[in-house]
């Protein structure tokens, strides 16, 4: 089930989005992502179908949580690196995650 609430995304110093199993399953199920910088958001997208590209997401441990690399498209002039809150955005079938706070906020 696609969440309705905000949720909690995160980044790693390298560049990596890391994403909860659950919310991964929910939002990703093909794990084949489009991510696109808009704004002061980060926007990935569900690719319906693997062999359509994308960027696929990698099981990161035993619990399923997802990764991908998305330095490429974040703003150069900050870090990411920590947590970051999200939300589904069922108009654009979109995860959009909030770049200028962090989850604690």
């Amino acid at each position: 089930m696609v969440p309705t609430d905000t949720v909690t995304v995160a980044f790693t110093k390298r560049g990596y989005l890391i994403i909860g199993a659950e919310l991964a399953r929910a939002c990703f199920p093909t794990d084949a992502v489009i991510a696109l910088q808009r704004g002061r958001e980060l926007w990935v997208l569900p690719v319906s179908n693997r062999a359509a590209g994308g960027l696929l997401l990698k099981q990161r441990n035993t619990a399923g949580d997802r990764s991908v690399l998305v330095w490429h498209v974040m703003p150069t002039e900050a870090s990411f690196d920590g947590s970051r809150p999200a939300r589904w955005d069922a108009d654009h079938a979109a995860l959009r995650i909030d770049l200028d706070s962090d989850a604690a906020a």
